[in-house]
């Protein structure tokens, strides 16, 4: 009986023990301070301000136009810059080549169209002396005729024909004179197009030879981005070749940053815009940042991978600026909690 009655004991001990463990574990997880379980977000780091750099297109079809730029001189990544100073240098000696020549054919058409409007005045004056000389002779021819009755018929017959023929000869010059008007100025204009399309030529030139140089429009900070090329992501070097058009770096404002993230459809509802957070750095676990919810989308993507899942863009304003803040960066984002004095630190 005492060995049964044991027995019995360590039973319900047991049965005690296993209560209390199944109470415990069925207890809810720590709230946060708004009495809803903390949410926890993935995302990058982003700039709110950046401008992006790329490759410059030259004009297509003009001479020392390249689709393929060879860099000369390329800024580090991760450089402080000010507004001004040089990003990337291009080899512009195509186009600075094409610069000259088109100058020079330039200004030999110039000289050419000195000389046609030299030769056309002297010509022109050579006309004038012929159109004089038979207006005079048709007023030398009127004033014969005067008194033409008292004439004999044969001797006033010629001078009527030499008047006539006076006014046709001045009539012919006339004719002539404006036709020689007309084809000297299509051949002075023929020179001038030819002028003006070699001083485009030469002002494209020389826009393409400074779009070679490219400086920082902003003061910020440098970030390389990676390209594709020899069958790899990287990003570019000095002295490589690079295909008009291709974005090759950023010049961030590292003074307000922002997370991009996206939201699970299941847990959009628990979002508010302006609502608080923390972010933590992968990079950086020890360092937190305050930040805001500033931007939620209404509207949702649908994944890739299965197009039932939506998915919602947030946004989240990170306060203050810190050296550590990189574009780029993967961050944890912690929604409704607060962040005590200590960096890497947070209270629920």
């Amino acid at each position: 009986m005492p060995v049964a009655r044991a027995r019995r004991s360590v039973v319900l001990g047991l049965m005690v023990i296993l209560a209390a463990i199944g109470l415990h574990g069925a207890q809810e997880p720590p709230a946060s301070s708004s009495g809803a379980p903390p949410l926890r977000l993935h995302g990058l780091v982003e700039p709110v301000s950046s401008y992006a750099v790329t490759v410059p297109r030259l004009a297509a079809g003009q001479a020392g136009a390249s689709n393929q730029l060879v860099v000369v001189r390329l800024v580090a990544s991760g450089t402080l810059v000010r507004k001004g100073d040089l990003l990337v240098e291009f080899d512009r000696q195509g186009q600075l080549k094409t610069a000259r020549d088109r100058e020079a054919e330039y200004r030999d058409f110039l000289q050419q169209i000195r000389k046609k409007n030299a030769e056309q005045r002297v010509a022109k004056a050579k006309r004038e002396t012929e159109r004089l000389a038979a207006q005079n002779a048709v007023r030398v021819a009127e004033l014969d005729i005067v008194g033409l009755d008292m004439l004999p018929k044969i001797q006033a017959e010629k001078k009527q024909q030499a008047l006539e023929e006076a006014r046709a000869r001045y009539k012919a010059v006339l004719k002539t004179q404006t036709l020689k008007d007309r084809v000297e100025a299509a051949d002075l204009r023929m020179v001038e197009i030819q002028r003006d399309r070699s001083l485009n030529a030469w002002r494209n030139a020389q826009r393409n030879a400074e779009r070679m140089l490219i400086v920082s429009p902003i003061d910020g900070l440098v970030v390389l981005k990676s390209i594709w090329k020899s069958g790899t992501m990287a990003v570019v070097q000095e002295g490589e070749e690079v295909r008009a058009g291709i974005p090759i770096l950023d010049v961030v404002d590292a003074s307000a940053m922002r997370v991009r993230a996206l939201v699970n459809q299941a847990d959009v509802e628990r979002l508010t815009v302006g609502q608080p957070a923390i972010v933590t750095l992968d990079s950086y676990p020890t360092r937190s940042f305050d930040a805001r919810l500033q931007q939620l989308s209404p509207v949702a993507t649908t994944s890739s991978l299965n197009v039932r899942v939506r998915s919602f863009l947030a946004i989240f304003s990170i306060d203050g600026r810190d050296a550590h803040l990189l574009p780029d960066l993967a961050a944890a984002i912690d929604v409704g909690q607060q962040r005590t004095g200590r960096a890497g630190e947070r209270v629920r």
